[in-house]
């Protein structure tokens, strides 16, 4: 975060003008790192089941033997995918309170009531916060674990199936509604660094995620369609180039 930040002229240190910020600002670091691992412990499980041997019967031509046993179970990875999505929907529900602090004029800071100049004829970013809301909503449903829900199969030979593929199904679901979330964030900031007209104060990494949305997604002055937006924005995060970018800026950074 503070290679990210650095030479913003945009923050301020702690006390200058609040005591503290709040969670979804303050522990960035805390809340998302903790998705990050466990990004690493799935990556690790993953490769794990890749590289075994899921075959029933095993087969032991060295030694003539044909073995029945368990390794075709889906628990190894069932558990780590239900994980996953939690994960996923953790980035998302962040993402969309950040989106409110922004646009909701009680605990924004001085900003225009839904990011907009014309408060009354134009509904601003209300909407994007509406749909954000929506698709958190929808993540909370999908990030129910399949795993604890077994059902019987084969006249109660197969008595505990770990149903992992519908923990891998939805994880990918959460993941999609993630991108937009995130996306939506990116274009609600953007708007608001223009309405403080702060966009010359950026750090040189946020500015270069401040120049990419600006190319494709301009100024929100009067109200507009806004899913044409979203979905710009959604194609940006999907785009690997921009953290490339990002960690590139960071790099040639001297501390």
């Amino acid at each position: 975060m503070r290679n990210i930040l650095a030479g913003s002229k945009n923050v301020t240190k702690q006390g200058v003008e609040r005591v503290q910020d709040s969670y979804v600002l303050r522990c960035i670091p805390q809340i998302m790192c903790a998705s990050k691992d466990t990004l690493e412990y799935v990556k690790q499980k993953v490769e794990i089941e890749l590289n075994a041997a899921t075959d029933n019967p095993l087969i032991f031509v060295e030694t003539d033997e044909v073995i029945s046993g368990g390794n075709f179970h889906g628990q190894p990875m069932a558990l780590p995918f239900d994980f996953l999505g939690i994960a996923l929907a953790e980035m998302a529900n962040v993402s969309e309170r950040r989106i409110e602090k922004m646009v909701n004029p009680a605990i924004n800071h001085g900003l225009p009531a839904f990011l907009v100049e014309k408060g009354g004829l134009n509904s601003g970013f209300m909407i994007v916060q509406y749909s954000a809301a929506a698709l958190v909503s929808e993540n909370k449903v999908l990030a129910h674990p399949a795993s604890v829900d077994s059902i019987p199969t084969s006249a109660n030979q197969e008595d505990h199936v770990s149903m992992g593929s519908i923990a891998a199904k939805k994880s990918k679901d959460i993941l999609e509604n993630v991108r937009k979330v995130i996306g939506m964030e990116l274009i609600t900031a953007c708007q608001a660094i223009d309405l403080k007209g702060a966009k010359d104060k950026l750090s040189p990494a946020t500015k270069i995620v401040y120049d990419e949305v600006r190319k494709i997604i301009p100024y929100v002055a009067e109200d507009r369609p806004m899913y044409i937006d979203i979905h710009a924005a959604e194609e940006i995060v999907r785009n690997n180039k921009l953290v490339e970018d990002v960690e590139k800026a960071i790099g040639q950074l001297e501390f």
